[in-house]
């Protein structure tokens, strides 16, 4: 079979939106996983279902409420607009913030299960043995949630590969800025290019299933840790 003449961009875009917002996930999501498998604030269901709603939520919806923050008269993009003197809305750094958002509950939920499948018991056995709160995290609760991390990671980047909703409305369509592959996908499609099309969702759709196949080989590899 021939390959199209195409243009790469919009994956190599998309590889590096998954890849920044996967790492932006990884800092923000596992504080809020970490305090939801052990607190026991009453606001807990609140932040469950705060950090739930981007699986519900029509991605329109977000994305416009989103673009209506993050534009240059929105709270956020406003401020930071007086303080950089550039938008956020239309730009890579504002699709990194979309994805972040819409794809939060795919990285939050799977550490959350981790977290509370490792329990508190190996922690404090490694307080008493005088360890910090923070050494134990690294020394003993992560690697004993190294499957929720992997499933969160893998989740996290898939989900933010196919993102289109979220990332027309914030990010709109720009070449080599925030046209991404399913955007591309979508304008082959609108000019009848069904050839590319076809060949860019043949991409994507072995990658995401290569992926998937590798995450649940490893799984069934790692140990399983129950407190």
């Amino acid at each position: 079979m021939n390959v199209p003449e195409m243009d790469w961009s919009p994956l190599w875009l998309t590889m590096q939106l998954a890849g920044v917002t996967v790492i932006v996930l990884l800092l923000v999501g596992t504080p809020i996983a970490w305090w939801l498998a052990f607190t026991r604030s009453r606001f807990r269901t609140l932040v469950e279902a705060v950090v739930a709603l981007p699986i519900v939520l029509p991605p329109t919806v977000l994305g416009f409420y989103l673009l209506t923050a993050l534009g240059p008269h929105g709270l956020i993009g406003g401020a930071w607009k007086d303080l950089t003197g550039s938008a956020l809305s239309f730009t890579f750094t504002g699709l990194v913030i979309a994805s972040t958002l819409y794809s939060l509950p795919f990285v939050v939920q799977p550490l959350h299960g981790a977290f509370e499948a490792v329990g508190k018991k190996p922690l404090e056995a490694a307080w008493s043995l005088g360890a910090s709160k923070l050494d134990a995290f690294f020394t003993v609760a992560s690697p004993m949630a190294v499957r929720g991390y992997l499933s969160a990671v893998v989740l996290g980047f898939a989900h933010t590969l196919g993102e289109f909703g979220v990332v027309l409305m914030v990010g709109g369509n720009i070449p080599g800025v925030t046209k991404v592959l399913s955007i591309a996908i979508y304008d082959h499609v609108e000019v009848l290019e069904y050839t590319q099309a076809h060949f860019l969702s043949a991409v994507l759709l072995i990658f995401s299933f290569l992926v998937l196949t590798i995450v649940y080989a490893v799984n069934r590899c790692l140990p399983i840790h129950v407190s």
